[in-house]
């Protein structure tokens, strides 16, 4: 699903959100019935894809947990209304990335307790958000991030590695990677709500929403 540049976004005055976020954002980019109805439309193409395999979800905390949680939980509905039934284990890593509203250089890479579980097992990484920046340096560390993560299960030797991420933010200058299953395609926005934070706040939030520079001044450190 692709979100427009111009598209206007829906007022907050549609929608109930936590009022100690009133005057700090700008507009409901996408609101949570949507996102819910999307997680399931890829959980039914993720059960399309996977035959009879087991899997394997690798959760990237923080902003992750939220979509990981529905989509894994969409899979389970749709494995006990089958004929198949798809075993799952899940394990978590986190990728801490943003001071403020500014992505750092150096992403910090955390967590995920035994990779070598995933040998032979198809294996999916649940992101919340993949960002496609070539030329701004501070985006550069999420890419090579990104590889080394990858790179790193590659070496655990999965019979498969699926990406799966809710947003995909387009810039002027995508650097040829796509995940293998995203929602939405949206547009070079800082966005928060749905798990996803600005200083560990708006993670409460359900739908997904346009920070504002009042939001941003109110809870930057």
């Amino acid at each position: 699903v692709q979100i427009s540049d111009n598209w206007p976004g829906y007022s907050l005055d549609l929608f109930t959100y936590p009022q100690h976020y009133y005057g700090d954002l700008d507009y409901v980019l996408i609101p949570h019935g949507i996102i819910v109805d999307r997680t399931e439309r890829l959980a039914k193409d993720i059960m399309q894809d996977i035959g009879d395999n087991d899997i394997v979800v690798l959760c990237v905390l923080k902003g992750g947990y939220k979509f990981c949680a529905d989509l894994v939980e969409h899979i389970k509905n749709l494995s006990r209304n089958s004929e198949r039934f798809i075993s799952m284990k899940v394990d978590f890593v986190r990728l801490k990335s943003y001071h403020n509203d500014q992505s750092m250089q150096d992403m910090q890479i955390m967590g995920g307790d035994d990779l070598s579980k995933l040998t032979g097992k198809v294996s999916f990484l649940c992101f919340l958000l993949t960002l496609f920046f070539m030329f701004c340096k501070d985006i550069v560390g999420t890419g090579r991030t990104m590889k080394v993560l990858l790179n790193n299960i590659e070496k655990c030797k999965p019979k498969m590695i699926k990406v799966a991420s809710l947003l995909v933010k387009r810039t002027s200058r995508p650097d040829g990677y796509r995940p293998d299953y995203y929602g939405f395609e949206i547009p070079d926005l800082f966005v928060v709500g749905y798990a996803l934070d600005y200083n560990e706040h708006f993670r409460d939030l359900n739908h997904i929403c346009v920070i504002n520079d009042h939001g941003k001044a109110k809870y930057r450190v």
